[in-house]
């Protein structure tokens, strides 16, 4: 079996060598592309490529990889209960995703994912990246809802691409956390990397990657924080690790050292994490665009009873 890609040249790529540009892009080995170079297997505006010859941006690449069946997972069409299309144009599809979904398949994961929610809804998205991943440019973890851009075109993957690299795409998201931040407006700046003990979590690490979080509370209860937030980068389970380092996990993050005693009084059975707002450039037209998710009923019940017990 093999597996075909076809894609835009990204602006980054402009000039370098072949086997040294579809390495990085694709995440092989120098010498594997070379060999496929040399097979006929890289094409350039539909002319065979040799692996010294170099990319030219917007160019369009075809590339035909061998399917070796190693951490190969099938993109399942399967409905999506409760996944919403917010907007859609010939380039991009804007979803409000629930909780319980994640992004797209990966090994060990057997639940419903929102390429699989797409080709059901019978949604064509990009082919570009990853099989599994097709037109997934950023994700949200399983237990996280809100809003969601999936490219459908191969220009908008390349565009949405280098826009979340950049930090060009605002990301806004509502947390509830454990008691009150201090100062009640700030920024944590703190690298984040693997936990050193467990393999499934994060943490903030010497010498891990950059991560900084903004954020403001916006509503101020006896136990908890209503709190926006903004990332200027995006890294995994960022904004979960960054108040769990300050001692203001989120609400219901047992992962993260969120009191239990409160997520039960409250009905929390996941993270209070939303990913409220998503603001970018559209890819193709360049024209700023903002979507916005209201808050899950989970979400929005723990608020109630919160303001409840505080009257």
């Amino acid at each position: 079996m093999t597996d075909t890609r076809t894609l835009p040249v990204p602006e980054g790529l402009d000039g370098m060598r072949v086997d040294a540009g579809l390495a990085k892009l694709l995440g092989l080995s120098r010498s594997s592309v070379a060999a496929l170079a040399e097979s006929g297997e890289v094409l350039l505006n539909g002319v065979p490529a040799g692996k010294s010859d170099r990319l030219v941006a917007g160019a369009w690449l075809e590339i035909t990889l061998p399917d070796t069946g190693r951490n190969q997972v099938e993109v399942v069409a399967v409905p999506v209960e409760g996944m919403r299309i917010l907007y859609e144009d010939s380039d991009i599809v804007v979803i409000d995703k629930p909780i319980g979904v994640a992004a797209h398949p990966s090994p060990g994961w057997e639940g419903p994912t929102v390429v699989g929610g797409l080709a059901a809804a019978g949604v064509r998205v990009a082919t570009s990246g990853a099989a599994e991943r097709q037109g997934v440019v950023h994700r949200l973890d399983v237990g996280t809802s809100g809003v969601m851009v999936v490219a459908k075109s191969e220009l908008a993957y390349s565009a949405l691409k280098r826009a979340f690299k950049e930090r060009t795409v605002e990301k806004r998201y509502h947390a509830l956390v454990q008691g009150h931040p201090d100062p009640s407006r700030g920024t944590i700046d703190a690298p984040i990397d693997r936990h050193p003990r467990h393999d499934y979590k994060f943490a903030v690490v010497s010498g891990g990657k950059p991560s900084v979080t903004h954020y403001e509370t916006v509503e101020a209860f006896r136990a908890a924080s209503l709190v926006d937030v903004k990332l200027e980068t995006g890294r995994t389970h960022q904004i979960r690790v960054h108040f769990s380092a300050i001692r203001h996990p989120c609400v219901g993050d047992l992962t993260y050292g969120a009191d239990p005693v409160l997520a039960r009084r409250l009905g929390v059975t996941r993270q209070w994490l939303h990913a409220r707002q998503l603001g970018l450039e559209h890819p193709v037209t360049g024209q700023w665009m903002t979507f916005e998710s209201e808050y899950p009923k989970d979400l929005q019940r723990a608020l109630d009873i919160l303001r409840e017990q505080d009257s």
